[in-house]
């Protein structure tokens, strides 16, 4: 289980990045600055990544970034405008609210990571990317043909053991097949 994160922890960070990054849009100074002073809507606010996956949260980016200037999701809605969010928050300071600030570094920034949370709604599959897939298809892949082989080589050395020319034959031509058509090779 995580540490909550202090109230004063959260508002030295935002006064920290206010003074630091210019945003892209007006609006969220004046949010963010809404936040520092409400002592019971700041114990609410969490910090996170891949806020888009949260029930409602605000991304926040700054010039040096390249993401999107402002996002606010509330149930599955979306909306670029700073001030129907700022009404929501008004009229629910009692609500979780899950904020993602995109600034140049982040992922680096040390303040930044201080005040950062788990995201508790971003699903397992997320992280697994296509090239994630494709190496694990190949594994598989190459794990069976590896399986496939090793067998027939035993059996083939139990047919020659044995004497069985024709089983041999058969077994050698398997194995042929086998490598010929295979798509991974190590």
């Amino acid at each position: 289980m995580q540490t909550p994160i202090s109230v004063k922890d959260k508002k030295s960070f935002i006064q920290w990045f206010l003074n630091n990054y210019q945003l892209k849009k007006r609006e969220s100074v004046w949010i963010l600055n809404y936040l520092i002073n409400h002592q019971e809507l700041l114990s609410n606010v969490h910090f996170v990544r891949d806020a888009k996956f949260c029930p409602r949260s605000i991304i926040i980016s700054s010039h040096c970034s390249k993401e999107v200037p402002f996002r606010f999701y509330k149930d599955h809605l979306v909306t670029t405008d700073p001030e129907k969010s700022f009404h929501d928050i008004r009229l629910n300071q009692k609500d979780p609210l899950y904020i993602q600030l995109n600034f140049k570094k982040a992922h680096q920034n040390t303040l930044y990571a201080a005040v950062l949370e788990d995201n508790p709604f971003v699903p397992d599959e997320y992280f697994i990317t296509r090239k994630d897939k494709d190496l694990a298809q190949r594994l598989l892949d190459y794990s069976l043909r590896s399986f496939k082989e090793k067998d027939l080589l035993k059996k083939i050395d139990l047919a020659l053991d044995e004497k069985r020319e024709e089983e041999f034959h058969k077994l050698v031509k398997e194995l042929k097949s086998l490598e010929k058509n295979s798509f991974y090779q190590p």
